[in-house]
């Protein structure tokens, strides 16, 4: 199989709308029968429309370039969009990054200039999440 035809049978469903366009007179069915069979597909149109075999596998070439250059058009806009949205957020992960360090920093020099109210706190924090907890079990009981 060649790649032409490789790519016609990966694009069928878009290329399926083209053929109708380009050749009104073939039914539903009949390209469904045709379906990732290209000689088939030829035969089918050279079959409805008279036309000469090298001039149907020159038009499916061309709709088919042009419905594989549209899809590819598709995957590029779709992988820039992935790309933009990675870069956002890379950017948003590095500014968080950053405030948390300096917030750390502030605290590490918060503890320095004043450890007994650090301490203090700490020691107060710790016996309100340790009353919560308690309350809390006490109530499941």
């Amino acid at each position: 199989m060649s790649s032409a035809q490789q790519q016609l049978t990966g694009n069928w469903n878009q290329l399926k709308g083209k053929l109708k366009e380009r050749w009104g007179q073939l039914t539903d069915d009949e390209l469904q029968s045709a379906e990732g069979n290209y000689d088939q597909l030829v035969g089918l149109i050279q079959q409805r429309t008279g036309e000469g075999r090298q001039q149907v596998e020159r038009l499916l070439n061309e709709l088919n370039e042009q419905t594989g250059g549209t899809i590819a058009k598709v995957a590029d806009t779709a992988r820039q969009y992935a790309d933009q949205a990675r870069e956002a957020v890379r950017g948003a992960a590095d500014q968080v990054r950053y405030s948390a360090g300096e917030r750390y920093q502030d605290a590490q020099e918060l503890v320095r200039q004043q450890p007994a109210e650090a301490v203090a706190v700490a020691f107060g924090t710790g016996v309100l999440v340790g009353l919560l907890i308690g309350l809390m079990a006490g109530s499941r009981d």
